[in-house]
């Protein structure tokens, strides 16, 4: 697709027909499946909440902002679908791509957890840095908040934000998505890491607790 943020601007008449009539594409991102060799094993049953996310994100809407106060969606491009679901699903798999987890699974398949994973989805979206014409420059940004609850004292034992920006390679459909994928794939990373360890400091530090 070519000069995409060209073609974010409202269209009329038989030109909205015509887009109104041609196919979506979709698009997929991908779990993190590499982490550091160090990260200690927790014999620990994890339920992943689905993330929290305003209305701007949590669509399966591609969202570009031309400008600060502005959230557009690419034309005739989706993501499978809301992102929020897909980030959950996503840290799910990355969690179990850990190898260092005993049980982990969404919030709705009944599982019962030892600690709860609660996100935050604050940023998910192409930003435009640049503009010249036809050309721009978008960066990505995914900024995550994660909480760690203890079920056993119901509280919260940690929380942290996460935030990756990628400069995506062109304006073009692709590129932004691969962007996204880098983008998110290290937000994910960092907070699964950051999540096993505080796990197992709490749970070394609260044998008594489970």
């Amino acid at each position: 697709m070519t000069a995409v943020l060209a073609s974010l601007g409202a269209c009329t008449g038989l030109e909205t027909l015509r887009q109104a009539s041609e196919p979506n594409d979709l698009y997929l991102l991908t779990p993190k499946s590499t982490f550091s060799s160090s990260l200690p094993r927790i014999q620990k049953q994890i339920v992943v909440q689905e993330p929290t996310a305003t209305a701007a994100v949590n669509t399966d809407q591609i969202a570009v902002q031309p400008t600060p106060l502005q959230v557009q969606y690419l034309p005739r491009a989706r993501w499978v679908d809301r992102a929020p679901l897909i980030v959950q699903a996503l840290l799910v798999e990355s969690y179990e791509n850990s190898g260092r987890v005993s049980a982990v699974g969404r919030s709705t398949v009944g599982l019962r957890p030892d600690y709860v994973i609660v996100p935050d989805l604050r940023e998910f979206q192409g930003i435009v840095v640049n503009q010249d014409g036809e050309s721009s420059t978008v960066r990505v940004e995914v900024r995550m908040n994660i909480k760690i609850v203890d079920e056993f004292d119901d509280k919260i034992i940690a929380s942290n934000s996460f935030q990756e920006n990628v400069i995506a390679k062109s304006n073009q459909t692709e590129d932004l998505v691969t962007a996204f994928d880098v983008a998110l794939g290290k937000t994910m990373r960092d907070a699964v890491e950051w999540s096993i360890r505080r796990i197992s400091t709490h749970t070394a530090n609260n044998p008594r607790s489970f």
